[in-house]
């Protein structure tokens, strides 16, 4: 980023991801805090309140007799005459949660268009730094613009959370002394949001910070899951509904199928609903193996909101040591068996290492087989993780989680090959079909645990991935 400073050219940059995921600490890490001007928008504020708060920017910016702005076009031209005093050589203007200036008729994103068009691409010195959570609206209105800002921007930086490699560094550099067994834990349930591995105190073991911080009155993650949508979505009912639906659902649910459940209209908007929660990478959108894309299905990945229905949602009671007393109990493997096959998702590039194709083309599938009538002696098959590789092979992926090594009995192997026939006969591949296992601690050695072709351990996924 700091390659900016050196460009003949004035920029418009926007810098966008999850909500905590460290946007704006990047940013004024990269420019040292210096900024001819910064400002942060206010959340459900009203056009006045926004306005009001934008003079006072300007004031504490150099501006001392700054006007108060009628409208969002006075406010720039008020900041342009701002940078025309400033000294800087390459003078820097970071915007902080553009989304929420947005308001309702407010002629926002024309006068901010005005602004770049009209004055700053006239000159070589700006560098307009543009960021928000609302990750859809900065892609729509912003990126994804068809208006005045159509190809204005100069560069985009979409801030992806840590990988566990990147959660075990922060966590070494705070010296909490977690296993990699409590780190792949904690990320189940926090992500690779920074701001929340922020909360993990040292000299307390994971169940004793996820009580605190989850359960405990006033903990610090006790009221984030109604912050975070309310921060990202105007309207959230429609996308809590949605994400509520999908996750009862391992595999995910079809959009007919979370019409059903959710009761909601098939209208704009919950076209508009789903749409963000996949911009906003809370849902994933694919389609199976062999299926068309009318078929495709909407899953819940964004691991804290998981964490939030299967044990926030359920504590009734109020319990401050839920999460203690929810270890090892058919709850907790339900979910950490579900969390992990999530977490695994998220580091498909070292798996792909780990098994040695990272410089193979391959694409993730799932795949379902459903038998076509009820009476039918013929078994179902899901398969969550099914690599497709351009070296004529097929990864079936098989993800478990577990507290040792696993081993596969009589039953389980009968399993894992019914599945890999079926998948063979149903789908007519040509290609070569091997076994994969992904687990915790790997297999135990021998008996059936020897017919497979290959294994990931959890030393793999904390592996820096090639991408």
């Amino acid at each position: 980023m700091l390659d900016l400073l050196e460009s003949d050219q004035s920029e418009f940059v926007a810098v966008y991801g999850r909500r905590r995921v460290g946007k704006t600490y990047l940013v004024r890490e990269a420019f040292g805090y210096h900024f001819a001007f910064q400002h942060t928008g206010i959340l459900d504020a009203s056009l006045q309140e926004q306005l009001t708060e934008f003079q006072q920017s300007l004031k504490s910016s150099g501006y001392r007799k700054c006007p108060e702005p009628a409208n969002w076009h006075e406010a720039f031209h008020l900041l342009s005459k701002l940078l025309e005093k400033s000294k800087d050589t390459k003078k820097v203007v970071f915007i902080d949660e553009l989304p929420w200036m947005d308001t309702l008729n407010s002629n926002f994103i024309r006068a901010l268009d005005h602004f770049w068009n009209g004055w700053a691409t006239a000159r070589k010195d700006i560098i307009l730094i543009v960021c928000g959570s609302a990750t859809s609206w900065i892609i729509n209105k912003v990126i994804m613009n068809y208006g005045g800002l159509h190809n204005r921007l100069t560069r985009q930086i979409f801030l992806r959370p840590f990988t566990l490699a990147e959660c075990e560094q922060y966590s070494q550099d705070r010296k909490l002394g977690f296993t990699r067994k409590q780190l792949l834990e904690g990320y189940m349930a926090l992500g690779g949001i920074p701001y929340y591995w922020s909360f993990l105190q040292k000299g307390k073991s994971l169940a004793e910070n996820f009580d605190r911080m989850f359960f405990a009155e006033n903990g610090e993650m006790t009221r984030e899951f109604d912050a975070l949508y309310a921060s990202l979505f105007r309207n959230p009912e429609p996308h809590i509904a949605i994400i509520k639906a999908l996750s009862t659902k391992k595999s995910g649910l079809m959009r007919n199928e979370i019409l059903t459940e959710t009761g909601l209209d098939d209208n704009t908007t919950f076209i508009k609903a789903l749409k963000e929660l996949e911009q906003c990478g809370f849902v994933r959108k694919y389609t199976c193996l062999g299926k068309i894309s009318k078929d495709a299905l909407y899953q819940l990945m964004d691991n804290f909101t998981l964490f939030y229905f299967k044990f926030m949602q359920e504590n009734t009671n109020g319990n401050p040591h839920f999460w203690t007393s929810s270890l090892n109990t058919s709850t907790h493997n339900t979910w950490a068996g579900l969390a992990f096959e999530r977490v695994c998702l998220q580091h498909l590039s070292q798996i792909k290492a780990a098994l040695g194709f990272a410089a193979v083309i391959s694409t993730a599938h799932s795949w379902t087989f459903k038998p076509k009538s009820d009476d039918s002696d013929q078994l179902g098959v899901q398969i969550d993780l099914l690599i497709d590789r351009n070296d004529e092979v097929i990864n079936l992926c098989e993800m478990k989680y577990c507290n040792d090594v696993y081993s596969i009995d009589k039953n389980e192997d009968e399993k894992l090959r019914h599945r890999q026939a079926v998948f063979i006969r149903e789908s007519k591949t040509k290609k070569a079909v091997q076994l994969t296992m992904i687990t915790t601690y790997g297999l135990a050695k021998g008996g059936y645990s020897d017919d497979i072709q290959n294994q990931v351990r959890m030393e793999d996924l904390f592996k820096i991935g090639i991408e």
